[in-house]
């Protein structure tokens, strides 16, 4: 990994940067009691998916920020599509990396949070049957009564809406469970819906170079925004000609 842009400050700036530690150029800034931060990787023309799958977009230095992004969250949150579609498991950290989140003061292995509005999961999968750290389903009110009970039996199913998510009683469901570093993972859907909520504090933007045209969805899919959310760069890696942009939602 390396600062696409050289310090002015070095003796040389024409010289090659030295790795970046992602840990901490990734840190949630000490401020935040509470942090919701999207990690979501697009093509240079603005495709979220390749191949049906953001994962056809990644290489191997996104999926080391990947890593320490989940390195340094209490929860990771995704939408049950993207579940399904990107063949997510359970989560499981090696050893070093359990090490360093104890030192961090997290927990060892930490949960994945899925939102569902119909509970159509695949209860029998490796994501529940073989999960150490029981996962978190958030749900509404309108799901069917049968599945719910269906699901608590793998997960804990909190009700976080009436036919919809609400984003705020949803992170505060999170936040009660000791849950207050979030990482949305995704989808376009999720995002959008987190984003029309107020409640993203940071982006972290990753853009594949590579061109895809298509009919793949945008970072952010939904209804408009009543008004643009303010970006405020904070940071800008690069690396095999991967920009990883790390930026401040609403100017904070």
């Amino acid at each position: 990994m390396r600062r696409l842009l050289p310090d002015p400050a070095a003796p040389d700036p024409a010289a090659p940067a030295t790795p970046v530690d992602l840990l901490a150029a990734y840190a949630v800034p000490a401020e935040y009691d509470r942090h919701v931060r999207a990690n979501m990787v697009t093509s240079a023309d603005g495709a979220a998916s390749a191949g049906g799958r953001s994962g056809g977009l990644s290489g191997p230095a996104d999926r080391r920020v990947l890593g320490a992004l989940r390195d340094l969250a209490d929860v990771v949150l995704v939408g049950a599509s993207t579940m399904r579609v990107e063949r997510y498991g359970p989560a499981r950290p090696d050893p070093d990396r359990q090490r360093r989140r104890r030192a961090a003061g997290l927990a060892a292995i930490p949960p994945i949070a899925v939102v569902s509005r119909h509970l159509d999961l695949d209860l029998t999968s490796a994501f529940f049957a073989a999960a150490v750290t029981r996962p978190v389903v958030l749900t509404v009110a309108a799901a069917p009564a049968s599945r719910r009970a269906a699901v608590a039996a793998v997960a804990d199913v909190v009700v976080v809406g009436d036919t919809e998510l609400d984003a705020p009683v949803a992170l505060d469901a999170l936040a009660e469970r000791g849950l207050r570093r979030v990482l949305c993972e995704g989808g376009p859907a999720l995002l959008g819906g987190l984003v029309r909520a107020g409640v993203v504090d940071e982006l972290c933007l990753t853009v594949a170079p590579r061109l895809l045209a298509g009919a793949a969805p945008r970072l952010v899919t939904g209804p408009a925004l009543p008004a643009p959310a303010q970006l405020r760069l904070t940071s800008l890696l690069e690396q095999d000609g991967f920009l990883f942009m790390r930026y401040a939602v609403g100017g904070g």
